[in-house]
């Protein structure tokens, strides 16, 4: 019985630690200095996590001035990190996307108009049925102006709605792009079901709400 017990003791103490350990390492992700990403070729990159990437590189690459998005993960404490590993929550990743666009024509501003007006602000560690971790919302900062920014919106979204708005905010240190399949996914599987009931749908509401930012249709 004692070893039993002994045994107990050891596997919380460790899970304790483990768990410390991975709070210390996520703690100093927050607290660190943002990384800029140069312009390059007249094009900037700008970083946000909002449930499944699936949704958000498709609403993204829907605007105006949007070369680009990838699909990844971004905002914990370990290298490398894949699909399996992230949806376990221990790696501190979120669902990311990386949205490679042109500055003079959709400006960092409206970009952040997009990530609020394309999602759930309220709801914490998720959107919609995906929910944990890996699928809570991060707004990534790359320098102190565009820290301002996200949390001037961010407030007057709060004094808006009433309410909390579940958007971290962190400053960018690295982005990991995702695996092959999970890129460009909405446009290569349009008769995936998950793409016709959820993905399809969010992007259509983020199109009704910004007719404005759409690319027109060639």
């Amino acid at each position: 019985m004692k070893h039993i017990i002994l045994a107990c003791f050891l596997t919380v103490l460790f899970s304790c630690q483990n768990n410390a350990q991975a709070n210390k390492n996520q703690e100093a992700v927050i607290n660190a200095k943002p990384i800029e990403v140069p312009i390059k070729n007249g094009k900037a990159k700008a970083y946000f996590a909002s449930g499944c990437f699936w949704c958000v590189e498709a609403i993204y690459e829907s605007v105006k001035g949007v070369d680009e998005v990838i699909s990844g993960y971004s905002g914990g404490h370990t290298k490398n990190p894949t699909y399996d590993a992230s949806n376990t929550g221990r790696t501190g990743h979120a669902e990311a996307v990386e949205v490679i666009y042109d500055p003079k024509v959709v400006s960092f501003e409206t970009l952040v108009d997009v990530y609020f007006g394309s999602q759930d602000p309220t709801q914490v560690n998720g959107q919609g049925n995906d929910r944990g971790s890996q699928y809570r919302s991060i707004i990534f900062y790359q320098n102190e102006a565009q820290k301002q920014i996200i949390l001037k919106k961010k407030e007057a979204l709060a004094k808006k709605l009433n309410a909390k708005i579940a958007a971290e905010v962190y400053p960018f240190q690295k982005f990991w792009v995702a695996e092959d399949y999970h890129q460009n996914y909405e446009r290569l599987h349009p008769n995936n079901s998950y793409i016709q009931n959820v993905s399809v749908p969010r992007l259509n509401r983020f199109k009704a709400k910004f007719p404005e930012l759409i690319k027109d249709k060639h």
